[in-house]
């Protein structure tokens, strides 16, 4: 907490207890002078005036104001006492709104209260929170759409060329044509199950294990072949800038990262283009890039491209449901990294940062 917020809050407590304090002495104001009034009434009309010397018997005048205070106290007690838990049930209301699923709720305390800073950052933080809430929401629904249709796209495929080779009267050539394509199909719905099911370990990782020292350069190679039938289509040249270098990290986990940076720059590399991967190496970190040709993405969308489920390509022209980018964000920040994006003349660089020692 820095210096201008301990101020805030500071004077947040003062305006609440000078508040507070106000309302007590208005409060007690009020019931002597309600009580004084009833009982001048009382004298007045000659209800509990019953002889000459009654006024002079100050212990009885005690005990009627006594009494008649608190029958006033108790009905302005009754009557606004539940006044200062108001805004406390409000917020209440709309936080059993958002468990409930309305994720549209926002929320204002209204003038003059809403100016104070305490209240003010309570309301904006709450709005938020719905805010991020309501585009996780619609995101979740949209990778749910999207995610079902692709899912089921290849296993309409699967079947339906496993019927035709099952029919017979075909050539070899189509025999192992279909026969790829079956293949294809299933190594799709392979590595769309794989990246769901490691984007829900990694949710759940809190503590980083299994690290170990390994060669870093040797597993870019790796990686880089691995998706070699999807940038051999496309006829993709790569080029690797980079000399032999070691790193502390957990092997399994970086090679999602690496899988997925270089799959994403292959999905949206232009037929021809060129991916280019370098390493760098400073005093404390390793900077690795992925830098492909195509189209930049939009600046809104980079704020928003590692949030699990959201896609930058929203006519989902390109394969992909929106999780390897957030697999690749979870387990950087696993590793005490960091990962950005940026565009310039067409160029489109992924920067992971890791430290070199965990």
């Amino acid at each position: 907490m820095n210096k201008k917020e301990k101020t805030e809050r500071r004077k947040s407590r003062i305006a609440l207890t000078v508040l507070y304090t106000f309302v007590i002495f208005c409060t007690v104001a009020l019931t002597v002078l309600l009580s004084g009034c009833v009982l001048y009434l009382l004298i007045h009309m000659g209800i509990i005036l019953e002889s000459g010397d009654f006024l002079s018997d100050a212990r009885h005048m005690i005990i009627y104001m006594g009494f008649i205070s608190m029958v006033v106290a108790s009905v302005i007690a009754f009557l606004t006492g539940d006044m200062p838990l108001k805004p406390l049930a409000r917020v209440t209301a709309r936080m059993n709104q958002l468990a409930n699923g309305d994720f549209s709720v926002r929320f204002s305390f209204g003038p003059p209260i809403d100016k104070y800073p305490a209240i003010k950052s309570l309301t904006e933080s709450f709005n938020l929170m719905a805010e991020e809430l309501e585009k996780t929401e619609m995101l979740r629904e949209d990778f749910v759409n999207n995610f079902s249709h692709e899912f089921k796209t290849p296993i309409v495929s699967i079947a339906g060329f496993a019927k035709l080779l099952k029919r017979g009267n075909l050539t070899e050539k189509q025999k192992l044509e279909y026969l790829d394509i079956i293949e294809e199909e299933s190594m799709r719905l392979s590595y769309m199950a794989t990246n769901v099911l490691n984007l829900t370990k990694v949710e759940n990782q809190s503590i980083l294990t299994d690290v170990s020292t390994y060669n870093l350069s040797e597993q870019m190679r790796s990686s880089v072949l691995l998706l070699e039938n999807k940038w051999m289509k496309k006829k993709l040249e790569f080029s690797l800038e980079f000399d032999e270098y070691e790193i502390q990290a957990n092997e399994e986990l970086m090679k999602q990262v690496w899988i997925n940076l270089i799959d994403n720059a292959v999905k949206f590399s232009p037929e021809y283009g060129l991916i280019l991967i370098r390493i760098k190496d400073s005093e404390e970190h390793y900077e690795v890039s992925v830098a492909n040709e195509g189209k930049e993405i939009p600046e809104e969308s980079r704020s928003r491209i590692f949030q699990k489920f959201y896609q930058a390509d929203e006519s989902h022209a390109t394969e992909g449901n929106g999780v390897g980018l957030a697999i690749v964000k979870k387990v950087i920040e696993l590793h005490k990294g960091k990962v950005d994006v940026s565009c310039s003349n067409g160029i489109i660089t992924f920067k992971v940062t890791l430290p070199k020692v965990i």
